[in-house]
């Protein structure tokens, strides 16, 4: 214990003295957490949209008024042909209103109002038809267009996010990016730059066993992760308004798990390549591809096809977004992310013995 112990202070002091390792440690991820806090949005806002109204009447003018207080789209003045405005990228939806549009309504026949939505972007088409079908129905009731008892009705209520806050979904997520990034970033360099120098054989020729050299660097830079976790978190919570929903105790639990696990990731990386380049683009291409597009922090875990699917099981960002989306949002605690806990656990106790059996190979080959 106490040669593990000396090799963490050890590390921690080449730590402190590079800059430019200390920028990545705390600048980068700091930076992260703004641009995806602030850039990511899930909820299409802003919608430019034609409305190209032939009838002029008072019931048509409510209507297309009624379309722009949703806030969610907004005026495009466009005269010529309506296709035109979205082959242009003026607008990225046209509602055209007949000029027999309030006629045939105060008869009480159908009028059609034609949409034409620009479908180049699969789900925002769909958020835009959706909205425009909603909007339409309300100004239906609205107007006593529609009866007003109907043999079923429904009553929605958000259970978890009231208040629609996209911060809520994408802030915890982003811990969880971060948190396997940059751990995992400079344990593998503090390998690898072993290595590079030369010092390595200094290491294969004292006692030191392969266990007490991943063990010793690994804590320090556990130690150096949990500072970045806490700084990150605590501007979360500064910024973007997160406060815990439940029970705390599985996060504070699972996020020395799951940084202590992403530092085996980096770890590992570092006892199998050779030089600074490789290992950070094992971790680009490993590690943050697979945190980023397989582990349900933008798409839902469902929407990943066959055989995919069957890699985001051992992402372990998967699981620690369901933690940290649990603490902030959900608030069910122990009973619902102890299985997350497990597999962040089993996960890092394989990532370990795989870099343990490559330095002992590497020390016995020395």
């Amino acid at each position: 214990m106490k040669r593990i112990v000396s090799q963490c202070i050890k590390e921690l002091a080449q730590f402190r003295r590079d800059r430019l390792t200390l920028a990545l440690a705390f600048v980068l991820p700091l930076m992260t957490l703004l641009i995806f806090g602030f850039a990511i949005r899930l909820e299409a806002k802003d919608i430019p949209l034609v409305v190209q109204d032939f009838d002029r009447s008072n019931l048509s003018q409510r209507y297309t008024e009624r379309l722009f207080t949703t806030n969610q789209f907004i005026p495009v003045n466009w005269q010529g042909d309506a296709e035109k405005a979205l082959d242009r990228s003026l607008a990225r939806a046209v509602v055209i209103i007949p000029p027999d549009f309030s006629r045939r309504i105060q008869d009480n026949k159908i009028s059609d109002v034609q949409v034409l939505v620009d479908g180049t972007d699969a789900n925002n088409a769909r958020v835009i038809k959706n909205s425009i079908k909603a909007t339409t129905q309300s100004f239906l009731q609205s107007e006593n267009l529609v009866p007003s008892t109907a043999p079923v009705t429904t009553e929605t209520r958000l259970w978890f996010n009231p208040g629609r806050k996209e911060s809520l979904y994408i802030v915890p997520g982003v811990y969880a990016v971060v948190l396997w990034i940059f751990p995992s970033l400079l344990a593998a360099i503090a390998m690898v730059r072993e290595k590079e120098k030369g010092t390595i054989l200094q290491v294969y020729a004292s006692d030191l066993s392969a266990e007490e050299l991943v063990l010793g660097k690994s804590l320090a830079y556990l130690a150096v992760g949990l500072l970045m976790a806490t700084l990150i978190m605590g501007l979360g919570a500064i910024i973007f308004q997160l406060r815990f929903a439940g029970d705390p105790t599985p996060l504070l639990v699972g996020t020395p798990l799951y940084v202590g696990t992403s530092v085996m990731f980096g770890t590992m990386l570092g006892a199998r390549t050779d030089n600074q380049n490789s290992a950070v683009q094992g971790v680009a291409l490993v590690g943050f591809l697979t945190a980023l597009l397989l582990s349900g922090f933008i798409y839902p875990l469902s929407n990943i096809p066959f055989p995919l699917s069957l890699v985001s099981n051992v992402v372990p960002a998967r699981y620690f977004i369901e933690i940290t989306r649990d603490a902030y949002v959900r608030g069910v605690g122990w009973s619902g992310v102890w299985f997350s806990l497990v597999m962040i656990g089993v996960i890092g106790m394989l990532l370990f013995n795989v870099a343990r059996k490559a330095l002992s190979r590497m020390q016995l080959g020395g």
